[in-house]
């Protein structure tokens, strides 16, 4: 057991509270004295309750001392990305407009959490409206790399991936709509899983594209994310489009073995135009699955830029809708990149819009029948490391913008066709920065992939290194 118990999973935290091994207390004086260290240099949190979960932990302890065990994530304490609704809570979705926004009701899947008996440290920093692929933030300030305080986070969940590399939440809830939980993860790297479309209620969370929106937790361990998806997966009446699918025992999954598996790498598109590191890590990672006992094959995919370009549109056209009354009475007070990027979207027609939406059936479809032989695919979340936060800054830099579109090209497809897919720290650059892989499976089957990268997590260490203080 470590010394410094906020450096420990999220799943053996849990576990030694529950075998009052530790206390809650102690967990969460160990998490608040890392955030003391660390918030000045990273500004991952939005807000810090200190004293109100130091109360909180105290009553875990207390009830646990009754035998009254509250849940698998009994006094574990944890902060998610600001967008989630809390009843009660500011809720600030990162802007301006809803600096003061008091929540009457708590989000479905932060509430599952909740139920299962975490406590609450706080909220994190986000990209403003999760409109953003880099962490800048115009009215709170840039999220900072715990690997490298001059590079992104990733966005949009910029305080989520940085927050829980830093060791000051065992982990924090993200969303997916562009990449926002994969890319933070890669840059970042920790444990990232974006769910198939539906998997988690999006009741009580903050909407950007409700075509492309999906819910998912940062984590350190592939483990972790296991837990926290069992807890929050499942059907809910205050959602119609959550799936009523069956919740599989996704705690097992991590435990199976990679014998027999067969695991696709693209021929092209998330192959192509590599950094010589992260195409160091691909190959790498290839090798250990291999030497794990899975049997790699190559994967011709249909077009992949075609579904990058499809997402784009109904995310730019969806974001709009929603943003349609403050953009008429209140433009001034968005940030001026993500002013641009909702006025673009008032020029998409909605014939194009439409015949977005159209064509996402059959491209799924096409999608299937290329990976009918395989388990999953293996690839790339990124094709760089974590530019610098200079050079990706639109207000600052000319080339901005031609960064900002590299940098979404290998997470946006998965988004248009719905699928789940897991980021796992893979390696890192000679400078020190990580490098994530994205494992891509078949709707509703989080299960296989959770197995896959367990097992790579078993045969690597990279998801348990841990940033240092300069």
């Amino acid at each position: 057991m470590s010394d410094e118990p906020a450096l420990m999973s999220l799943t053996e935290v849990a576990q030694a509270i529950a075998a009052k091994q530790l206390s809650s207390h102690e967990v969460t004086r160990s998490c608040l004295h890392r955030i003391a260290q660390w918030q000045p240099r990273l500004n991952a949190f939005m807000s810090l309750e200190a004293e109100a979960a130091l109360k909180a932990a105290d009553e875990a302890d207390a009830a646990l001392a009754k035998g009254n065990n509250r849940g698998p994530l009994h006094g574990v304490p944890l902060a998610h990305k600001d967008m989630y609704y809390d009843a009660g809570k500011v809720v600030t979705c990162g802007s301006l407009i809803r600096r003061d926004f008091v929540a009457t009701s708590t989000a479905t899947a932060l509430q599952r959490l909740k139920d299962a008996g975490s406590i609450r440290l706080g909220s994190l920093q986000m990209v403003e409206f999760a409109y953003g692929p880099t962490g800048h933030n115009f009215h709170y300030g840039a999220v900072h790399n715990p690997w490298g305080f001059g590079h992104i986070t990733g966005g949009s969940s910029s305080g989520s991936g940085s927050a829980v590399a830093a060791r000051l939440t065992f982990a924090a809830l993200g969303s997916d709509t562009g990449g926002s939980i994969r890319m933070p993860a890669h840059f970042c790297g920790v444990t990232g899983l974006k769910t198939t479309y539906g998997r988690i209620s999006r009741a009580g969370a903050m909407p950007l594209s409700q075509s492309l929106d999906t819910v998912g937790p940062l984590a350190r361990t592939v483990a972790d994310c296991a837990l926290l998806l069992g807890l929050m997966a499942g059907a809910d009446p205050e959602d119609a489009t959550a799936s009523t699918a069956p919740v599989p025992d996704y705690m097992a999954a991590t435990t199976t073995s990679l014998k027999g598996l067969k695991i696709g790498v693209p021929t092209a598109f998330y192959v192509d135009d590599l950094d010589p590191e992260v195409a160091r890590v691909l190959d790498n990672s290839i090798a250990v699955l291999k030497r794990e006992g899975a049997d790699i094959v190559k994967v011709e995919l249909p077009d992949q830029r075609q579904l990058t370009s499809a997402c784009q549109l109904v995310l730019a056209v969806e974001a709009t809708a929603f943003h349609k009354r403050w953009l008429i009475e209140r433009p001034q007070d968005y940030g001026p990149q993500v002013l641009m990027r909702l006025q673009n979207g008032l020029a998409i027609p909605g014939v194009t819009y439409l015949e977005a939406l159209r064509w996402r059936g059959p491209a799924l479809a096409a999608h299937i029948a290329a990976t009918a032989g395989v388990d999953a695919v293996l690839a790339p979340i990124a094709p760089v490391a974590a530019p610098s936060s200079a050079e990706s800054d639109v207000g600052n830099s000319p080339g901005a913008e031609a960064i900002i579109q590299r940098l979404t090209r290998f997470t946006r497809p998965i988004n248009y066709l719905g699928l789940p897919s897991l980021s796992i720290p893979s390696g890192f650059t000679k400078s020190g920065l990580p490098v994530g892989m994205q494992l891509i499976g078949r709707c509703f089957d989080e299960a296989t992939l959770l197995g896959i990268g367990a097992a790579f997590q078993r045969a690597t260490d990279f998801h348990e290194k841990v940033p240092k203080l300069p």
